[in-house]
């Protein structure tokens, strides 16, 4: 029985290609380990995210393109993640995270902080470390939607320690006011706030750091786009046209301010029946997806609205925890992989 080499291993490898870096796994680096031992191959594949949405896809891929060479008997192919940072200012705030992703809306009451936080679970449950960061100073939603309403994190040596839950580490000006506070604040001390959340929270190493930010093109979102170096921004829309107006107003701050735009969200795009699978429009409009065409941007993906996930929202449990195999926890959930290969493609290039 002839034997196989590393080489022809390689070789072979070679014909899997990265759909979103458009380069084979081999000349990306990604194959970290080829070993062979009469005849049985085992290789370990490293993807820059565990979120990645075609790993389990190019995992069946490398098997396959493995068994069929002469003198194999036997393959293991391990699939591993590390995702793969941003270039580091000697001033960068928070050098141990590797990505700041910002979820902006034009407007208010297109379901941004939903989105955030599913985002943030569906990322944290692929296996990645996340931390999620509520800057709506004047209506912070976070603690009720991750059933963490009425906590009050812990001060270590100055600073303010997340906290954890679904996974994820969490912080909230809502967690340092009371049931009832408004914020009474205007721009400097909203800046100023802002800038506090991230520099003197202890996040600790995180792969991405969401930042549900509040909705319009105010104090919080320029300072956070002036204060950290965003890898990129999520855009959150209704398929309305009077949402897609006002959200590519978003769209021409961001990058204004040079914050990469990595895709849009469509948000409540259509109601699916539960009893006869029916599925009706919410809004009139052309959609997110002809929105993201026209300006020129990657358009993520579409959420269905489901009156029962939102009631589990509203008593703190995300749909991808609520209600997992539903519609709208699988479109968060490959919105989320299709996220995370938007920031492979960033870094990568950077």
């Amino acid at each position: 029985m002839p034997t196989v080499t590393r080489e022809q291993i390689l070789d072979a490898l070679r014909n899997i290609v990265d759909p979103d870096l458009h380069r084979d796994i081999v000349s990306l680096g990604f194959v970290k380990e080829v070993a062979v031992c009469d005849g049985a191959v085992k290789t370990v594949i490293e993807l820059t995210t565990p979120a990645c949405p075609v790993k389990d896809q190019m995992k069946a891929e490398a098997e396959r393109l493995i068994a069929q060479l002469p003198g194999v008997s036997a393959v293991h192919v391990e699939m591993t993640a590390q995702v793969r940072g941003r270039s580091l200012d000697p001033e960068d705030i928070l050098p141990e995270v590797k990505h700041v992703i910002a979820i902006a809306s034009g407007k208010g009451g297109v379901g941004k902080s939903t989105v955030s936080v599913n985002l943030a679970v569906a990322l944290a449950q692929s296996g990645a470390r996340v931390g999620l960061l509520d800057a709506d100073i004047y209506g912070p939603s976070l603690p009720k939607m991750m059933g963490c309403q009425g906590e009050h994190p812990l001060v270590e040596s100055g600073q303010i320690i997340p906290i954890r839950r679904y996974g994820v580490s969490v912080m909230s000006i809502g967690f340092l006011l009371e049931e009832e506070q408004a914020a009474m604040w205007r721009g400097p001390i909203v800046a100023g706030t802002v800038r506090q959340l991230f520099v003197d929270v202890r996040w600790g190493a995180l792969d991405y750091l969401l930042v549900d930010l509040p909705p319009g093109t105010g104090d919080a979102p320029m300072t956070t786009a002036q204060l950290v170096p965003l890898t990129g921004v999520v855009i959150v829309m209704t398929p309305q046209a009077v949402a897609a107006s006002i959200a590519g107003k978003s769209v021409a701050l961001f990058r204004r301010l040079n914050a990469p735009i990595l895709g849009v969200v469509e948000n409540m795009a259509e109601f699916v029946c539960p009893c006869c699978g029916t599925r009706t429009a919410i809004f009139p409009g052309p959609g997110a997806r002809a929105f993201a065409e026209r300006l020129h941007v990657p358009f993520l993906g579409s959420v269905p609205l489901d009156p029962a996930v939102s009631v589990a929202s509203d008593a703190g449990q995300p749909a991808v925890i609520a209600a997992p195999d539903s519609a709208q926890a699988q479109a968060f959930r490959e919105i989320a992989g299709k996220l995370a290969a938007q920031v492979s493609v960033a870094s990568m290039a950077g």
